[in-house]
């Protein structure tokens, strides 16, 4: 892993993160993000299962700020694996910044993973999925149909080799371009316009999910002698994808007040069931 993090401590009585605790980390990433995925925060326990080597080392004398970084990086998260290494390699030279009172502050690393997921997420499943592994199983299967046992293994190789050479790649590349880009900068306010440039960008890439993977409509019509009034055409008119903006944020606000993802869940099922019965939705 990175060269640049051999020393535990200072004399200026500074964090640093060392070799091993990166290996750990990104042994942990490919290991273990997609192995406890879930509908309310998918990759999110594995991330923050990854970066305890780095919370530890760096909060390894304070339980509360140990306490903060696990929960920040509970939050809702999900990429590819392999591209979006980038974004812990990122992030590990983030958490090394603000353990040593740099002017990266919590709000810049979640905002930093928001923007980052999706984009490398594109990026990594075109190239991964569709490029990467189409080419080796191609290779294998014209080796198998031609009678050779080894076509298998081939596959096997070539695409665990990528993962990994890929993976280490990106993660170092995170941690290096972390490292460089904090170093240079020392203006908080040019970090504070970095923190609000990555808000606007996780919006922005929010509000596109919502609109294209949440799809609600209302087929109500109501009739007034010689008129109609079709309730979908008004709402698109005013905003499209309305309804689903709504929902989107009702749910949001009954996640800020506690509510349990399970009852939310099962609200909106009775909900559903219901309009659906009445032809309201």
């Amino acid at each position: 892993m990175a060269n640049n993090a051999e020393m535990v401590n200072t004399p200026n009585n500074e964090k640093h993160l060392t070799k091993k605790d990166l290996i750990k980390t990104f042994i942990l990433w490919e290991t273990m993000t997609e192995t406890c995925l879930s509908y309310e925060r998918l990759m999110s326990l594995g991330f923050c299962h990854a970066m305890t080597p780095v919370i530890n080392r760096l909060y390894s004398d304070d339980k509360e700020e140990r306490v903060k970084a696990l929960r920040r990086h509970m939050l809702f998260f999900n990429t590819e694996n392999n591209w979006g290494a980038f974004i812990p390699g990122l992030v590990a030279s983030m958490e090394e910044d603000y353990a040593n009172g740099g002017n990266v502050s919590e709000d810049m690393i979640k905002n930093i993973k928001v923007g980052l997921m999706g984009p490398l997420a594109g990026i990594g499943d075109t190239v991964t999925q569709g490029l990467v592994k189409t080419v080796t199983l191609a290779i294998a299967v014209d080796m198998t149909l031609k009678g050779s046992a080894i076509g298998p293994w081939i596959f096997v190789f070539l695409y665990t080799l990528y993962l990994l050479l890929m993976g280490i790649f990106t993660f170092n590349q995170g941690y290096k371009v972390g490292r460089s880009v904090l170093n240079k900068i020392t203006d908080k306010k040019i970090m504070n316009k970095i923190t609000d440039l990555l808000s606007i960008i996780g919006l922005t890439i929010a509000g596109a999910m919502v609109a294209n993977n949440v799809s609600i409509s209302t087929p109500l019509v109501l009739t007034f002698a010689d008129s109609t009034v079709i309730f979908q055409d008004l709402l698109n008119a005013i905003m499209p994808s309305m309804l689903s903006v709504v929902a989107v944020g009702g749910v949001f606000a009954f996640l800020k007040k506690g509510t349990s993802v399970f009852k939310i869940m099962i609200a909106m099922f009775i909900i559903a069931v219901a309009c659906s019965l009445i032809g309201i939705l």
